[in-house]
């Protein structure tokens, strides 16, 4: 029997406020709740995913905690921070840390992390720069508060549409990532404001649908998302979801190891 968690991340975020277990909504405490599970079913084998800043929050006593739960279960446990881009063949910059713990110390011995692959993958792979979309996804002047529209003109108004860029709203400034990747998608992808991913087509400047950012974290193409989930939920579930090729590769090594 393994096991597999993803304990809210906005209790560690820096896109949050950065409480970590004391978090006012008790996201943070739900790790707690997973180790309840652990402890009850002694799976053989756990993975944890969460934001990179995990490590570092609160002078890193919140990483020396879930370490120290994990010992006293009788776990043996490894951890690594890895990109997306460099790890999951995406065009995508979202660094998280993977938390892999065996029941036995020989599984444990065996496990291997995976090795950074190259990146092939561009964003012409995952976001459509020719089709028109619906209108609802294009800014348009005095749809959203403040300047966002007008910054954008302005920052956008010298870059060539054959030379795709990803844009983001920085609360008061527009930046354009320079790496050719997505920036690390967030759960407010679809409310037009700060951290939103903008793409500039020859309709238009807009956000990217739920589609495309279902593609930048690594969902399949065939894969059809549900007709009865409205845009708002649809980007939240793609925002906070993994890295489907990144676990699928530790999840193949942790196969290996355990065989």
């Amino acid at each position: 029997m393994s096991g597999l968690g993803g304990f809210p991340c906005q209790a560690f975020s820096i896109a949050g406020y950065r409480q970590g277990f004391d978090d006012e909504k008790g996201r943070g405490e739900l790790f707690f709740e997973l180790m309840r599970m652990m402890e009850a079913k002694r799976p053989r084998v756990a993975l944890f995913e969460n934001v990179k800043n995990l490590v570092g929050h609160d002078n890193g006593n919140t990483f020396r905690v879930i370490c120290e739960q994990l010992h006293l279960l009788g776990y043996h446990y490894t951890y690594q921070v890895l990109n997306a881009m460099n790890y999951g063949n995406m065009a995508q910059n979202r660094e998280r840390i993977y938390i892999v713990a065996f029941r036995d110390i020989d599984d444990f011995n065996k496990f291997q992390w995976p090795l950074s692959i190259p990146l092939t993958t561009t964003v012409r792979d995952i976001i459509d720069f020719e089709e028109k979309k619906d209108d609802k996804y294009y800014y348009t002047e005095g749809k959203y508060k403040g300047q966002i529209y007008e910054l954008l003109v302005e920052a956008t108004k010298n870059d060539d549409i054959k030379n795709p860029a990803i844009y983001q709203w920085r609360r008061k400034y527009v930046r354009q990532n320079k790496s050719g990747v997505v920036p690390t998608l967030t759960a407010n992808q679809g409310e037009g404001g700060h951290n939103v991913c903008i793409v500039k087509t020859k309709h238009g400047l807009r956000k990217m649908t739920p589609r495309e950012c279902f593609n930048t974290q690594g969902y399949p193409k065939a894969y059809k998302l549900p007709d009865n989930q409205s845009d708002a939920r649809l980007y939240k579930q793609a925002g906070n979801s993994v890295c489907v090729p990144v676990i699928n590769r530790i999840a193949e090594n942790i196969l290996e190891a355990i065989k």
